[in-house]
């Protein structure tokens, strides 16, 4: 499992220009998937995600997560971060999990996420052709992938 996590002041997402997903401060997860994704990939990108230190404390200091402000979180499937461009210049999703494994992959994440957080978090739609604006704040952009956990 992959992800990109931002740090937002606000995100959104629509499809077909109706608002599916949306939040104030806290974090922006892009989530891919591949076929070898397991509960324990979930479970742990969960829990880095809502405990990751990504917001200042009254110092200034990275030193707070989303959860410790009660911030919100939008997660969006995003199956294009497994793109290869090793040969040539049109990327190969080979690697992403196909739509029959990657959707409940991506419906468990989101329920253990919620679970971690306290709180519904907020969704794109699956598969859909989705437009997402955010306002990055710092910018704080990370990629975090569950087979190289640093």
């Amino acid at each position: 499992m992959r992800v990109v996590v931002q740090r937002v002041k606000s995100a959104e997402v629509a499809v077909a220009g109706a608002i599916s997903g949306k939040i104030g401060p806290g974090l922006l997860v892009l989530a891919g998937f591949e076929d070898a994704d397991t509960d324990a990939d979930l479970d742990w990108m969960a829990g880095k995600l809502v405990r990751l230190r990504l917001f200042a404390d009254e110092a200034g200091v990275m030193n707070r997560s989303v959860l410790d402000f009660g911030g919100g979180i939008l997660a969006v499937s995003q199956f294009t971060l497994y793109a290869s461009v090793k040969k040539g210049n049109r990327p190969s999703w080979s690697r992403a999990a196909r739509g029959e494994v990657s959707q409940p992959l991506f419906e468990r994440f989101v329920s253990k996420l919620a679970g971690q957080l306290g709180k519904p978090v907020a969704t794109g739609v699956f598969g859909a052709d989705m437009q997402v604006a955010l306002v990055n704040d710092g910018p704080v952009t990370l990629t975090i992938d569950s087979r190289a956990a640093e």
